[in-house]
């Protein structure tokens, strides 16, 4: 069972920039992909970014040129950095494992974004 803990949330003023952290474990890091996802009070869950077992990242319309994730296989973790950040990305943000085509269904906790205008 792939276990993740996500670290390196905070409160940030627009425009600061901060650096999310995963560790994950349980799995074979390596063979997998890895997303990013965050939720905002209200709204549903939604992939920001992700990145394949390759390093090649993909991100969303809303964060392209301000976020950047990557991975480092032999630590089993997975980045996300975040500058120029916007109230808009206000949210609690996880990490997950990419099975194929689909997601796992484990959580972590999350960790709190607060970005104040």
């Amino acid at each position: 069972q792939v276990q993740l803990v996500e670290s390196g949330g905070g409160l940030v003023q627009s425009g600061g920039s901060l650096r999310l952290s995963c560790a994950a474990s349980g799995i074979v890091f390596r063979n997998f992909g890895m997303g990013w996802f965050r939720q905002a009070p209200g709204k549903e869950r939604q992939l920001v970014a992700r990145i394949t077992s390759g390093g090649y990242p993909m991100y969303v319309d809303s964060v392209k040129g301000r976020f950047t994730i990557s991975r480092d296989n032999a630590k089993k973790m997975v980045y996300l950095q975040m500058n120029n950040l916007k109230p808009d990305d206000t949210a609690v943000y996880y990490c997950n494992v990419e099975y194929g085509h689909n997601w796992s269904s484990s959580w972590g906790q999350g960790t709190s974004v607060t970005v104040s205008s």
